[in-house]
């Protein structure tokens, strides 16, 4: 065992890894990247997200005042070193395996007036939660701002992503009738700069109500096990030359289209159930 490898070993241990993800669902890991890092990335997802309110289906709606924008990973400049973090990787491996694939980049923004939005789940749960018992995907946030308490924070209900959403709205929509048990769950993430966490996207979960005269931009990566096939809602795309220029051992972890020219992203993964806000 090499020095590096002990150091990870030490550093990351599997079984909390592990223990977090099945058990409460969501994991942190507080200062992991640099504010100076963070500000860099924050600047970059602005001009994204101005280009993108600019062209029809650029940004998705994610509820009143609230978007999605996917992107590509050569649009920001700290795409590899946020995919190498060896937290990152270790969480990866841990729970979806050595052959794990990046399948989705983008970021969300509730801007100031974004309101609650419904408890709900990502996608509906695969057979390989149902009935497998196992998750097959997860999905990591990197704030690029403070957040603080009047500005809309992330809302999870622990322990949830086992819920059965047999009976949910289009399986990811629990009834309102049902909001009691997510409620006396709740805990509301105000992560800082250079903080990142990762959850299982069936974890029941909201954005809240943004008080604020701030928005909340938070970039989003998810990453599959093998057959869950999430990549089907995105386009993940790579031109050539970027791929060529990236470490070996994390081209085998990215599940995309090489091409010679980026293109324009169609929006796949609409959750139109989020449009309305909580009622």
């Amino acid at each position: 065992m090499t020095n590096k490898t002990q150091e990870s070993v030490k550093q990351y241990d599997t079984g909390e890894i592990q223990g977090a993800l099945y058990g409460p669902g969501i994991k942190g890991l507080k200062g992991a990247f640099s504010r100076e890092f963070i500000a860099k990335l924050g600047e970059e997802i602005n001009e994204l997200y101005k280009e993108a309110l600019t062209r029809e289906g650029g940004a998705v709606g994610r509820g009143p005042k609230r978007h999605y924008v996917e992107i590509h990973p050569e649009d920001i400049s700290g795409f590899v070193e946020i995919v190498t973090h060896p937290w990152v990787k270790e969480v990866c491996e841990s729970v979806l395996g050595p052959e794990y694939k990046i399948v989705e980049i983008g970021f969300d923004v509730p801007n100031p007036g974004a309101v609650n939005q419904p408890w709900h789940r990502d996608f509906p749960a695969p057979e390989d939660t149902t009935k497998g018992r196992r998750l097959n995907s997860l999905a990591f946030n990197l704030t690029t701002v403070d957040v603080e308490e009047d500005m809309g924070p992330f809302e999870i209900a622990p322990g949830t992503q086992w819920d059965d959403g047999s009976g949910f709205e289009h399986e990811m929509f629990p009834a309102k009738e049902l909001y009691s048990r997510y409620e006396e769950r709740a805990e509301q993430k105000m992560p800082k700069m250079g903080d990142i966490s990762v959850r299982s996207a069936l974890t029941i979960h909201r954005g809240t109500t943004n008080h604020s005269d701030k928005s909340r931009p938070v970039l989003v990566l998810g990453v599959d096990a093998p057959g869950a096939n999430n990549h089907e809602r995105h386009d993940l795309q790579l031109t050539k030359g970027f791929y060529s220029s990236l470490p070996e051992d994390l081209k085998k972890h990215l599940h995309g289209r090489l091409v010679d020219e980026l293109e324009v992203i169609v929006q796949g993964h609409s959750i139109e159930g989020l449009m309305m806000g909580e009622a």
